[in-house]
């Protein structure tokens, strides 16, 4: 378990002292540290309506684990809860999984215990077959493939068949990556024989404790009937639980398809807090739930997403670390380490920490989503898109801190997206837009729930703090489109765009790169490059006139940079021009709408 306190204070910011499912922003404010991930905490026995279930990893079946000394086994007590139960988890590894409910239960920790449901077991009957080689036996396999959209010739030679298998191999807790046949294995590489479901490592075994996949999933809340009950609509409330080393998706909240017309109204309520998804092959939780809270988790090594949020609205992810997605690199996939994807409005991303993504994006609103809020987050080491917003109607950004991303915002054919007192930190920032839309692609109707391709503008840009080091030589904000389209969208992607400050420290031996890369423009590439506010402005009159460039500034920038406090320095205090922070923004990021306006994320 970790946990990562935050050295950035906004003014006014706080973590929420109560938050509701209906994403109403905050009216309580206080300077307060944000505390990322599970917080150590001892759980009071839940306050609920039915009977409360205590399991242990030593539980008896028999036992109807009414009691705390006689607890029943994780699986029995699955069995047996209706809606207003609660089990409780004594610490402990569950070594259990593939366990269904349909009934609006808690299950949380015990006091200020452990338990950790865990997708494998432990294999401990090796024999050698040479000197680098041994083999198991193993009936437990979860042999799989890409999605049919996969583009298997352009794609295989990065990444190979095998990687699409679900079966997972650990030594001593660290994952290996599949090889495709024994002459591949090493000792960080494992082989499985389908046909004699045999797995072969490359480690000598002894003295190590190896663990394979044996569960698909840990838990599993589908729309049908399970255990004789039929479903209600009550989410579940987890606390306090670690999920780690399944093959597939560990926790998946609600139905499995993405139909046009399906939303999380049959699921509606679902909470975590404090819980860890770690060390998966697939996607650590996926959810369809209207009203969803995820708070105080930490979300790391998984595949294809980590939390993946399907049509559901109210939905708020606040004060959770989220790194390291895509672990065996898949190419020509979509990983992000958070997905929000067809048709959620109202979902807040807010005080999170994203990090340290060498193969994936970090957040990404997937098309047809309605007012979307990127909120007071840090996100930096992010190799492809720190915020993706794509083929979606309206969001606000505001609040965050972005260093060290390859882009650290794409806007993606989509409208009204508006970017508020961000800091940006050799982390550039992309409005884009294409024809896609005029018919339907590979994914069929999802490509109609954005706006239309004449519609894709009205974005906002104000107030944000652009530093570039002599690392990044880069252009630092990107409008983009295709020269064939130079006739068709004359409009600009932004609104407004004003009241922001570019700084770059140059690289002597680098060519000048330009601040902004814009389109449209008249010219045979509907492209012109920016090297100073004052050009833009003599383009288009309304914008980047209270803005300003800076190069080469000699002192620090920032309070302490190296331990997170991006408060602008004395120096640079009372930086630029900046305009009224409007009321809604203000709310959303927790300042009050009468303080006085600043450059960046962080309040002087």
């Amino acid at each position: 378990m970790r946990v990562i306190t935050s050295v950035r204070y906004f003014l006014g910011m706080g973590i929420l002292l109560s938050v509701f499912a209906s994403c109403n922003p905050a009216t309580e404010k206080q300077v307060e540290e944000v505390k990322y991930g599970p917080v150590n905490q001892t759980y009071d026995l839940p306050d609920v309506s039915g009977k409360i279930y205590y399991v242990s990893p030593e539980g008896n079946e028999k036992s109807d684990g009414l009691t705390l000394d006689k607890p029943t086994t994780i699986e029995s007590a699955f069995a047996k809860v209706t809606s207003g139960d609660a089990i409780v988890l004594r610490g402990g590894t569950y070594r259990s999984g593939d366990l269904e409910f349909n009934q609006g239960i808690t299950i949380q920790a015990y006091g200020n215990e452990k338990p950790v449901l865990n997708g494998t077991l432990v294999a401990d009957r090796w024999q050698q077959v040479n000197d680098s080689l041994w083999v198991t036996n193993w009936e437990k396999l979860f042999p799989d493939g890409p999605e049919s959209w996969w583009n298997r010739r352009g794609n295989e030679r990065f990444t190979p068949m095998h990687r699409f298998n679900n079966d997972a191999v650990f030594i001593d807790g660290q994952f290996l990556q599949s090889a495709g046949n024994t002459d591949e294995v090493n000792d960080s590489t494992f082989y499985v024989d389908y046909e004699n479901k045999q797995i072969y490592i490359g480690t000598n075994p002894k003295s190590k404790v190896i663990e394979i996949t044996a569960f698909r999933k840990a838990l599993y809340r589908p729309l049908s009937s399970v255990n004789g009950k039929e479903p209600d609509k009550r989410g579940p409330v987890i606390r306090g639980i670690t999920f780690t080393q399944y093959a597939d998706t560990m926790v998946h909240i609600g139905g499995a398809g993405l139909a046009i017309d399906q939303h999380g109204r049959d699921v509606v309520g679902t909470v975590f807090e404090n819980c860890t998804f770690s060390n998966c092959f697939k996607i650590g939780m996926f959810a369809i739930s209207d009203s969803l809270i995820l708070r105080n988790c930490n979300v790391f090594n998984t595949n294809t997403e980590g939390i993946y949020i399907v049509a559901s609205k109210d939905v708020i992810l606040e004060n959770n670390i989220f790194e390291n997605n895509n672990i065996e690199k898949w190419t020509g996939y979509y990983p992000s380490s958070v997905k929000i994807f067809n048709q959620s409005h109202n979902a807040i991303v807010r005080h999170n920490l994203v990090t340290n993504q060498p193969n994936s994006n970090g957040v990404w609103w997937d098309v047809g989503n309605n007012d979307g809020a990127f909120i007071n987050n840090h996100v930096e080491n992010v190799s492809q898109n720190g915020f993706f917003f794509e083929i979606s109607n309206g969001a606000t950004v505001a609040g965050n801190v972005f260093e060290n991303c390859e882009n650290a915002m794409l806007v993606l054919n989509s409208c009204d997206v508006h970017v508020f007192n961000n800091t940006f930190i050799d982390s550039k920032v992309s409005f884009r837009r294409d024809s896609r839309g005029d018919q339907l692609g590979v994914f069929g109707w999802h490509v109609t729930l954005g706006p239309d391709v004449e519609k894709r503008f009205g974005h906002m840009f104000v107030n944000n703090l652009m530093y570039f080091t002599e690392e990044s030589n880069s252009s630092m904000l990107n409008a983009e489109q295709a020269a064939y389209l130079c006739e068709r969208l004359t409009v600009p992607h932004l609104k407004t765009f004003d009241n922001d400050v570019f700084i770059r420290n140059t690289n002597d031996e680098a060519e000048k790169a330009a601040i902004i890369q814009w389109s449209p423009y008249q010219n045979e590439r509907c492209r012109i490059d920016i090297f100073s506010p004052e050009e833009l402005t003599n383009i288009h009159s309304e914008f980047l006139v209270n803005s300003e460039y800076l190069e080469n500034i000699e002192s620090s920038l920032f309070v302490d940079i190296d331990n997170k406090d991006f408060h602008l320095s004395p120096e640079y205090a009372t930086i630029g021009t900046p305009a009224s922070i409007p009321a809604k923004v203000s709310a959303l990021m927790g300042i009050d709408e009468n303080t006085k306006p600043f450059i960046g994320a962080v309040a002087p």
